[in-house]
């Protein structure tokens, strides 16, 4: 099964693009460009949301706002994979506290970027609940 299909254009250095289907980020060492792990978190963090996303909708849970924080470890050894990923979700004004969470756990199951992360690293999910 394809996905999707992307393209990098780089200089002699580290600037460059990548232009998807439905936009342009800058890349590298440049004012605004995107590093390689900002864009592998970036990946996993929207991938869970809209995974979980999908389980809360067919819940009918309501809320007004979610935030999320990926950040990670490398391992000291060579070639440095991932050891440790932290993924910290937020949740405004919650329906149902405790269908935020299983539906968070599930969210993490059937993402495929963290479920392909998975395979490298100790994953890690943290949700919380604030009031508006």
């Amino acid at each position: 099964m394809k996905t999707d299909n992307i393209t990098l254009e780089f200089n002699p250095d580290f600037v460059g693009t990548l232009t998807s289907p439905t936009g342009t980020v800058l890349l590298g060492e440049q004012d605004n460009g995107v590093e390689p792990y900002h864009l592998l978190y970036g990946a996993l963090g929207s991938c869970f949301y809209a995974t979980f996303l999908g389980i809360v909708k067919k819940k009918r849970l309501t809320f007004t706002q979610a935030q999320i924080e990926v950040s990670g470890r490398k391992r000291d050894q060579v070639p440095p994979t991932l050891e440790e990923v932290l993924i910290k979700m937020v949740i405004f004004d919650a329906s149902d506290e405790a269908q935020f969470i299983k539906s968070a756990e599930l969210g993490t199951q059937y993402c495929s970027i963290h479920e392909t992360i998975s395979k490298v690293a100790k994953m890690s999910l943290v949700v919380t609940f604030q009031k508006s």
